[in-house]
């Protein structure tokens, strides 16, 4: 699926759709797999049904005889179609009583939605302080889990079972038991005036009624494959979003000197079903192997302008060129091997350290190594029960470890670095980290990024004064550009403010430590 499907929020409302369908009594694709298998059982009992009790409606009654009148057609036929009747009937029924399941679908995925986050929400250990703290499991979670009671004796489901779903389930009960009756009369009545023997009662009655509910539950299986339509469209509307984003067919070239250069020319990008746009008519071109930072406040467009540049979105307008090429022309497999990027809200695996810094099984262990030291984990690498092949977390190890927000960040950037891309895009990459490993990061960021071009991220203006060149962002267009010193001497520019800004916090916090 292309990025920009999965990062629209329509998309991830499908997917939800359909797993809280799924949950909810298998609504969708589960549903249908059992549909099939009962098909096949009701079409087996019928053939059955129809083969063991064929000669029933043959068998002779004596003349002479009260009941001689059994032998006549119009007996015979009645019987047949009393039995596709009342199948009919009592399938009808079951099927008016199953249309209440569907037809209150979005009251049972609200209703699943709170309980499976409220009902569970002390399994999650970085909640659990908060939950302590604040007595919320006792003063939110109860009180939403009681009043949304969808499922409990007094929700919608309940007073349906009580009310009409109940009804007409019993009456399909009752058709089915009057027809069982019914077939039991008919057949002890032949027996009784002698047709056959006491002996083949036990086999027409089996037959009869394997028939019946052959039949009813092939009519049953139908009615709840139509309600089950509706929830298969939704998974079928997922199932068919195109991917529209062209995959391009050029090979980036694999070039040794690194000599990649990207140019921005008059890009401009709004996200899918909006029409505010985020990026407007931006040009900038990256000088290589140079380190460029961003800034901006929140808003301002930088982590789109990543994106873009990753190609995980294209631009509605513009163009961006990698060495004078439309990067749409690129095999996009090819592309993103160019870039190593820590996102902000990057993500590691409970796999041993070594897997999650090579993203392979398979890894070379002196890369690994001196990746880890250059991201600042050498300490930690050495304190490590099983060094690289420890395991991060215990989901999967019980001896695994938990690194801290800082710790996982600089595993981000390992990771970064073990890839060796061209480029190398930094997104925040030190939130998480105490002043002493920042500045040691910020002190080693040129060893860091050796001949990569670099491109930085972040909020902290004073992490900035080591990169060559300065874009300055706001409301999706770059405002400024240039070194830190010339961008302070502009006194009426956006960067000035916002250094000026951080600056007077810096010095409040100093005068009252």
């Amino acid at each position: 699926m292309d990025f920009a499907d999965l990062d629209n929020p329509s998309t991830y409302d499908l997917y939800s759709r359909i797993r809280q369908n799924a949950q909810w009594t298998a609504w969708g694709m589960g549903r249908s797999l059992q549909f099939f298998e009962r098909f096949i059982t009701a079409l087996l009992r019928i053939l059955g049904g129809c083969a063991l009790s064929f000669s029933l409606f043959f068998s002779v009654v004596p003349e002479g005889g009260g009941l001689s009148w059994m032998n006549h057609p119009l007996c015979a036929a009645a019987i047949p179609a009393l039995l596709l009747l009342t199948a009919v009937l009592s399938s009808v029924c079951a099927n008016r009583g199953n249309s209440y399941w569907t037809r209150s679908d979005s009251a049972a995925r609200l209703g699943n939605r709170i309980f499976s986050f409220y009902g569970f929400l002390s399994e999650d250990r970085k909640r659990a302080a908060d939950l302590r703290i604040y007595e919320q499991q006792e003063k939110v979670c109860n009180v939403y889990l009681s009043a949304e009671n969808t499922f409990g004796s007094g929700g919608i489901f309940s007073r349906f079972a009580k009310g009409p779903m109940g009804l007409w389930k019993a009456l399909s009960r009752g058709i089915s038991a009057f027809l069982t009756g019914m077939v039991y009369l008919y057949v002890c009545l032949k027996a009784w005036a002698g047709a056959f023997g006491v002996g083949a009662v036990t086999q027409y009655v089996g037959a009869i009624t394997n028939l019946f509910h052959g039949i009813s539950s092939l009519l049953e299986a139908l009615g709840t494959m139509q309600a089950n339509s509706s929830f298969l469209e939704t998974s079928f509307q997922f199932l068919d979003i195109p991917n529209r984003m062209y995959q391009g067919s050029l090979t980036t070239e694999k070039r040794s000197d690194r000599q990649y250069e990207i140019e921005f020319r008059d890009v401009s990008f709004r996200y899918p079903g909006t029409d505010t746009a985020v990026l407007r008519h931006v040009n900038l071109r990256f000088s290589i192997g140079s380190r460029l930072a961003i800034v901006g406040r929140n808003g301002s467009g930088k982590t789109t302008f990543i994106k873009l540049l990753c190609r995980l979105y294209d631009p509605d307008e513009g163009q961006i060129l990698l060495n004078g090429i439309d990067i749409r022309k690129y095999r996009y497999d090819d592309y993103i091997r160019l870039f190593s990027v820590v996102f902000q809200d990057f993500q590691l695996m409970a796999l041993p350290l070594s897997q999650n810094v090579a993203g392979s099984a398979s890894f070379d262990a002196g890369r690994l190594t001196d990746c880890l030291k250059k991201a600042g984990l050498a300490d930690r690498l050495a304190s490590m029960p099983k060094g690289a092949d420890t395991c991060l977390y215990k989901d999967l190890d019980a001896d695994g470890v938990e690194p801290s927000g800082g710790e996982a960040q600089k595993i981000a950037i390992a990771r970064a670095l073990y890839k060796d891309a061209p480029f190398l895009i930094l997104d925040e990459p030190t939130a998480a980290l105490d002043p002493v490993a920042e500045a040691e990061i910020y002190a080693r960021f040129n060893d860091i990024a050796g001949n990569k071009t670099a491109v930085y991220i972040s909020h902290r203006l004073s992490s900035c004064r080591f990169c060559d060149e300065i874009a300055v962002f706001s409301g999706g267009q770059i405002i400024q550009k240039g070194s830190h010193e010339a961008l302070l001497a502009d006194r009426d520019g956006e960067y000035f403010r916002l250094w000026n800004a951080q600056a007077q916090y810096y010095t409040k916090q100093q005068d009252v430590g």
